[in-house]
């Protein structure tokens, strides 16, 4: 079991294994959700910020509320969006620069 599904069941406060299977493909589908939406790289292995947001958005699917997932944490998605962002393009600035050097 990985340290994400264990995170995910203990946020979803379970206990039993029946599930564990569609838990994981919950995480999987959350996780490209996310990436897909945001840029950013999630994790499964690092427990962050992206990690907690990946765990509401699997609390919020599994409630049957997905829909009310992007409203409730807009501000959150949208501050992933621009840190990842502005990681992006300090890279390919630095890149650059490096370039200039050589």
């Amino acid at each position: 079991m990985t340290a994400a599904l264990i995170a995910l069941k203990d946020k979803l406060k379970i206990t039993w294994t029946d599930d564990d299977d569609q838990l994981t493909k919950l995480l999987n589908r959350s996780k490209l959700y996310l990436e897909g939406m945001t840029g950013a790289v999630f994790d499964l292995t690092v427990e962050d910020d992206k990690l907690e947001l990946l765990l509401e958005r699997c609390r919020y699917v599994r409630n049957n509320a997905g829909d009310e997932f992007e409203i409730n944490y807009a501000p959150e998605l949208k501050r992933l969006i621009l840190m990842t962002a502005l990681k992006k393009k300090k890279v390919m600035s630095d890149e650059i620069h490096s370039q200039d050097v050589q």
